[in-house]
């Protein structure tokens, strides 16, 4: 029953934290909300197990299921004919407005590199501990990391002005 109170004392105290590692992974509250409350799920039944860092844990567990979820997920999108526009951008955004830029770009990252880029630069973790927490080696976090910064850096969006062609 200790390790129960313990479990519980843990959803209160980090539930929020990581509900924040799993919304910027799905970029959907309410699919960030299951996502944590699977991990959570999971968490409860290893919770005897584990002795050290259980935040680590659990942010493993939501990485690895963001993945393996978003992998069933791709199989059923299908291409359409017609692309949407693009919507305008305003001339002078706030900085709210550039980090929602930002995020929607890394919204459109392949699952493991948008994994990569959120535990490596917003969780702050180091490449071993990304490639713990995803279940990988180090060599695999550097080059998805390569990969996701350099569609960054081509990413229309992203670009300045008067790279796209406009004044």
């Amino acid at each position: 029953m200790a390790d129960r109170a313990h479990f519980d004392e843990f959803v209160v105290a980090r539930s929020q934290r990581l509900l924040g590692t799993a919304y910027l992974l799905t970029r959907d509250w309410a699919s960030a909300e299951d996502l944590l409350q699977e991990a959570m799920t999971k968490a409860w039944f290893a919770w005897p197990r584990l002795s050290e860092n259980p935040e680590a844990y659990v942010k493993k567990i939501i990485a690895t299921t963001y993945v393996s979820a978003w992998r069933r997920l791709w199989r059923r999108e299908r291409p359409l004919a017609d692309l949407p526009e693009p919507a305008p951008r305003a001339d002078a955004m706030s900085s709210a407005d550039e980090r929602d830029v930002v995020w929607r770009a890394i919204g459109r990252l392949p699952a493991r590199q948008r994994a990569v880029i959120v535990l490596r630069y917003y969780e702050d973790l180091s490449e071993a501990d990304t490639a713990t927490a995803l279940g990988c080696s180090i060599g695999t976090v550097k080059s998805q990391a390569v990969k996701a910064l350099a569609k960054l850096r081509v990413d229309e969006t992203l670009l300045p002005a008067r790279s796209r062609g406009e004044r």
